[in-house]
């Protein structure tokens, strides 16, 4: 998509749904039709950038729109994959009113096609309110729908993997890795002094067994600093606790809580020498952006399923421990200096 047409792209993050439908009889009226649903989560989200070019490589002369949740509007908007933006507000079936306004969205897009990528029991109920009327095509796993994805194994399968096995089924054979590309950065902004490594120690605050204690990413920073790279710090407010406790450990460490945004992290990323960080979303923004990735797993999470891709075969090292509160600073330096080929 050219710079004019994603300038020009439908998104009003106050409004409700958004798009823009076509006056009938115009050569707009004329353009094939598709819908893309991806709601959520975070690495989810940057993990179906590949699929979204592979979406948007099928149907090159097509209006697409996509239907996302308010938080990746940027990304969205930023991927150049789409004319225009859907914002849902995942209504619950007691209201109504959204309940019906999504409806109208929906069966009112004239939509030709549907790519579910969300692939849950909510999106498929998505499907339910184009009854009693015509239904468009529709790649996903709801009952009945025209290009359904039947493999049994796909609760097995790489959340990438299983995208590219739903879209052969609907035609789509290449399906590219995951690419982010933010602006240009002005590290002084930031007062990064390179070369740094992104350091990424949050995560959701409802698993904290997938997280590696603060103390240990202080000693690590401790230790990237004796190599003369800078510690870069990123996480949102909510994990002041954290990042904290690590600037205090490591005053060479620059803090930048609060102060990125997703499209700053794959700027970042882009610019650095690593970066490391637990499973969680930024560690898929980094990746994605191109950086060389080492990520700590705990039982909590299996990497066959969910770990970030990056640009080749090893552009992302794992690193996992049971129980991370038994993962040593030693072992993981040990991978970084084999990563960045650090000799002490």
């Amino acid at each position: 998509m050219t710079d004019n047409k994603t300038e020009s792209m439908s998104v009003n993050p106050d409004d409700f749904w958004v798009d823009e439908q076509p006056v009938e009889g115009t050569e707009e009226s004329k353009r094939k039709r598709i819908l893309v649903i991806k709601l959520s989560a975070l690495g989810d989200v940057v993990l179906a950038m590949g699929p979204f070019a592979a979406i948007r490589a099928a149907h090159p002369d097509a209006h697409i729109t996509v239907l996302t949740t308010r938080p990746y509007v940027d990304l969205m908007k930023s991927s150049g994959f789409f004319d225009s933006i859907a914002i849902d507000r995942r209504p619950k079936l007691s209201q109504l009113r959204e309940v019906l306004a999504l409806r109208r969205f929906l069966r009112n897009g004239n939509f030709d096609r549907v790519y579910d990528l969300q692939t849950s029991d909510r999106s498929g109920f998505y499907y339910k309110l184009f009854w009693p009327g015509p239904k468009p095509e529709w790649s996903g796993i709801a009952r009945g729908c025209s290009h359904p994805h039947a493999n049994s194994e796909r609760s097995n399968m790489h959340t990438i993997d299983r995208h590219a096995d739903q879209l052969a089924d609907a035609g789509i054979k290449d399906v590219p890795a995951p690419y982010i590309s933010g602006p240009d950065i002005d590290l002084d902004r930031f007062g990064i002094r390179s070369p740094f490594v992104l350091i990424c120690p949050g995560g959701a605050p409802h698993r904290p067994a997938k997280r590696w204690p603060a103390e240990r990413f202080g000693l690590l920073a401790k230790k990237l600093a004796d190599y003369r790279l800078t510690p870069v710090l990123i996480g949102t407010n909510s994990e002041a606790d954290v990042l904290n406790r690590i600037d205090q450990m490591c005053p060479k460490a620059r803090n930048l809580m609060g102060r990125t945004g997703f499209l700053d992290i794959a700027s970042l990323a882009a610019r650095s020498v690593l970066a490391i960080g637990n499973d969680t979303g930024p560690m898929h923004i980094a990746a994605a952006a191109g950086a060389p990735s080492v990520v700590l797993f705990s039982r909590d999470s299996d990497p066959k399923l969910s770990a970030p891709r990056g640009h080749g075969p090893n552009a992302v090292s794992i690193v996992r421990e049971s129980d991370l509160r038994q993962l040593t600073v030693n072992r993981v330096m040990e991978v970084i200096r084999e990563r960045l080929d650090l000799t002490d």
